[in-house]
């Protein structure tokens, strides 16, 4: 397996493998790691399609990436998922799998249009005040300290990170900026988790800095994900001939390991209360999804809280991972992820209501209707001074295709879960019934307190639920914790998802688990075609320049707060810059102004210079020497820090 760029490989179609009609495939797990590893076995390995065997313990598919109308319950989103224009794994298999809403659409096509024609953003990212103060403030309000510690970590390396907190890494000074409220609630970091995570995605997506905010860097599907994407991927491999095998629990993968080889000998499994096993050869392919975020969800209804039962163990996956993992170290350490599930779980509700005064109290927030079926809030509103710390949103309407079309289904999380009190209900979250869980929510969208317990009662119908390992993913952890997609030396073993090591890449998206699945195929089937590289973005001198103009609020260079050694480097290149490329696209970027340029010919101004250059711990510097200079000053003084 290798990496590629650009889209020459983009296009190719692979040659079928030697011997590939020999060969089987066995997939655990029907999330979206799987079912593309189902897909790209079909489409690029040329695997045929009645050699593919999925196993997966629920009754239907699609993991985590759910979305559900219970007849008792009602309608269900444990999440929402928010997609990139560079997951370039994703739209290289969605370009292939057909829409099963629009005949004659791929998943891709259906998606680029519908998000071309409607583009997502946010008119309003927080609130405050019961939503009385209700805005998008575009300033990340990042201090010289908070600036400087986002930046010791954007540039560390992975191995100074392992093992290390969000929280080792910043004080107050960060945590009380506009940047951290937006971050930590569009990707749910809390200050105990990885350090080495957060980095990734900020050097994942240096290029949508500018799009935070308001979130226009994000786009979304027309239906809830579960109908969006995961059917039509069962029914591409389906049509194939795979076949799912569902309420089937794979217990445990034995493995023949040494240091040099590993292979996987034999599948064992429980279906229908009835215990059952493969013995596999080396032309048996295994592909393990390790791990789910959402095992051991528990769902409450209108009048119950969920209760969380992990005695009996953790969930299928987490226990299968287990087993495997105490076959060889190369098989990763399960622990480090589940350990605490006050530190990876939160709670998501999901409210159904065709109320009026609801429907005007959420238009009046995000100026939008709500009923329109196009974008409507564009993303989460964060309740700024909720105690639960509660974020919510509203996707096109209608988000099931048999929803009724006078009803508008709001999805809301909460990372404050275990200790604090709501503002409105005066308990702790995880207490709360789907009608406590709802009216919190009403309180902070402004509906008048006498109205709140009623509306919450008779005019919505809310299903809540806990999911105790949801950002289980994101805990301390260092290199060889996940294993790889495939270990060293695996002879016929890939693992599948969130909890799989691949470089560079962000866990807690859709495209993680895509790749993965892509990885794994590639490798175990020798498929020649390049796998695209995760999108380059921290490489591109464009996209770091308008990331640091936008996290500066828009200042330009000599306006950011950095020390005089640094400033007096940079603005002395700028000087170097004149009259070339470099300095257009400055300009352009909004960094710089053509007066920063002008050459320094004033000798008072060059003696000025000389001397901030030489306060800085430089003793020559005389001319446009004092850039170059000054320059190699501020690396010193930046590697003393």
């Amino acid at each position: 397996m290798y990496y590629s760029s650009g889209n020459y490989e983009a296009f190719a179609t692979p040659e079928k493998p030697e011997g590939i009609e020999k060969k089987h495939a066995y997939i655990v797990g029907t999330g979206l790691g799987g079912l593309s590893a189902a897909c790209y076995l079909i489409r690029d390995a040329q695997m045929p399609g009645e050699n593919i065997t999925l196993f997966e313990s629920l009754p239907l598919a699609g993991g985590s990436c759910d979305g559900l109308h219970d007849p008792q319950k009602g309608y269900i989103m444990r999440g929402g998922r928010e997609m990139d224009n560079h997951f370039e794994c994703m739209w290289d298999l969605f370009r292939s799998v057909p829409s099963i809403v629009n005949p004659g659409e791929t998943i891709f096509s259906e998606y680029y249009k519908l998000n071309k024609e409607d583009p997502n953003y946010s008119l309003c990212r927080v609130t405050e005040k019961q939503g009385k103060d209700a805005h998008t403030d575009r300033k990340y309000d990042l201090n010289k300290n908070a600036e400087k510690q986002l930046m010791k970590l954007m540039f560390a390396s992975d191995k100074e990170l392992e093992d290390k907190t969000i929280d080792d890494f910043f004080d107050d000074d960060f945590y009380r900026t506009n940047f951290w409220i937006y971050w930590q609630t569009m990707f749910a970091f809390e200050k105990w988790h990885s350090a080495l995570e957060m980095k990734k995605y900020m050097q994942r997506y240096v290029h949508h800095i500018d799009g935070l905010p308001d979130l226009s860097a994000l786009r979304f599907t027309r239906y809830n994900q579960y109908e969006s994407m995961i059917l039509p991927m069962v029914k591409y491999i389906q049509d194939a001939g795979a076949v799912i095998q569902f309420n089937t629990q794979v217990t445990n993968v034995v493995c023949d390991c040494t240091p040099a080889r590993k292979t996987a000998v034999r599948l064992e499994y429980t279906q229908d209360g009835e215990e059952k096993a493969i013995d596999l050869t080396e032309n048996d392919l295994v592909f393990v999804t390790n791990g789910a975020q959402g095992d051991g969800t528990a769902y409450g209804d209108q009048t119950h809280a969920p209760e969380i039962d992990i005695v009996n163990g953790q969930g299928p996956s987490v226990e299968l991972w287990k087993k495997m993992a105490a076959q060889d170290e190369a098989f990763g350490h399960p622990d480090v992820f589940f350990r605490d599930i006050r530190e990876t779980s939160w709670e998501s509700w999901t409210i159904d209501t065709a109320n009026k005064e609801i429907l005007e109290a959420i238009e009046k927030i995000c100026h939008r209707d709500p009923l329109s079926g196009k974008v409507v809030t564009g993303g989460i509103i964060t309740a700024k001074d909720s105690s639960w710390l509660i974020s919510w949103t509203i996707n096109r309407q209608g988000q099931f295709q048999d929803q009724p079309d006078d009803h508008c289904l709001i999805w809301v999380y909460g990372l404050n879960c275990w200790d604090d009190c709501g503002d409105y209900i005066q308990k702790p979250m995880f207490l709360c019934s789907g009608q406590e869980l709802c009216a919190e929510w009403l309180y902070h969208i402004g509906i008048p307190m006498d109205h709140i317990d009623e509306l919450a009662e008779k005019e919505c119908n809310t299903t809540p639920c806990m999911m105790p390992y949801v950002t289980s993913f994101f805990e301390p952890r260092k290199y060889g914790d996940r294993p790889l997609v495939v270990p060293e030396g695996s002879v016929n073993l890939a693992f599948l998802g969130q909890y799989a090591e691949t470089p560079r890449d962000t866990v807690f998206t859709t495209e993680y688990s895509i790749r993965t699945g892509m990885e794994a195929v590639y490798t175990l089937c020798k498929v020649d075609r390049g796998v695209p590289e995760v999108w380059g973005s921290i490489y591109d001198i464009r996209d770091l320049i308008t990331a640091g103009v936008k996290m500066n609020d828009g200042k330009m260079i000599k306006d950011w707060p950095i020390g005089a050694a640094e400033k007096a480097a940079i603005m002395g290149a700028l000087k170097l810059a004149h009259n070339t490329d470099l300095e257009t696209l400055l300009i352009r970027l909004g960094a710089a102004e053509e007066k920063d340029f002008e050459p320094v010919i004033d000798k008072k101004k060059v003696a000025d210079v000389a001397e901030t250059v030489k306060s800085s711990g430089v003793t020559k510097a005389v001319g446009t020497a004092a850039a170059v200079a000054a320059g190699i000053a501020a690396l010193k003084h930046l590697k003393k820090k």
